[in-house]
């Protein structure tokens, strides 16, 4: 229920390049940039992002941790929550998803297709954040919401999800190898049930 990324290094962006790769990823940005309403911090927090200022991410469920170097030599601790879903919204979308043997192996294959998204909306689960999910803090004196030390944070957060799906579902409260186990117990009892039952043996009778 912990995982610790190594720090990105820095990566010199074209102007005008999106940020992160996948379709998840830029959700995950469109929720920090709904957020603030300072373009000049966001601005600022992806030059520190591009240029390697966030050190190694913690992600636990509900918290991505990491700290930030500044403009001062010590640098800040950045952080970011968001909501977990509750048991009931778990089953919820697992029961969905199992539903779809598609989802598990698009997981399995390290990619989120939209229509998991759209099958956890659809089950009253939003899987990806919106900006009134977030909830941003950091040592720095600046109070905006998000600093730029808090954005950089969130962009370079943008890379971990392009690689890996899960580190999302971590956010949200559970671990791959959890999840993985569920949803294959789940994905087989609902193939047992789909499946059709075998039609009955008739009685055997004596040879004569």
């Amino acid at each position: 229920m912990r995982r610790t990324f190594d720090a990105v290094p820095a990566r010199t962006a074209r102007e005008g390049e999106p940020f992160a790769d996948s379709w998840w990823g830029r959700a995950w940005v469109a929720a920090l940039e709904s957020l603030s309403m300072d373009g000049a911090r966001l601005a600022r927090g992806r030059a520190y992002a591009d240029e390697g200022k966030v050190a190694a991410i913690t992600v636990t469920p509900g918290r991505v941790v990491a700290y930030v170097h500044g403009s001062r030599p010590r640098p800040y601790r950045s952080e970011l929550r968001l909501r977990t879903f509750t048991d009931t919204g778990w089953d919820t979308l697992l029961d969905a998803v199992a539903a779809h043997p598609g989802h598990l192996s698009a997981l399995l294959a390290k990619e989120m297709p939209h229509s998991l998204a759209d099958t956890a909306r659809d089950a009253d689960v939003r899987l990806l954040p919106g900006g009134d999910d977030l909830d941003p803090s950091c040592t720095c004196p600046d109070h905006g919401r998000p600093c730029k030390h808090v954005a950089a944070l969130c962009y370079q957060t943008a890379r971990l999800l392009d690689s890996d799906p899960f580190v999302l579902l971590l956010m949200r409260g559970r671990g791959e190898r959890e999840l993985l186990d569920e949803l294959g117990r789940r994905n087989a009892e609902h193939s047992a049930r789909e499946r059709p039952a075998a039609p009955p043996v008739p009685p055997s009778l004596p040879a004569a």
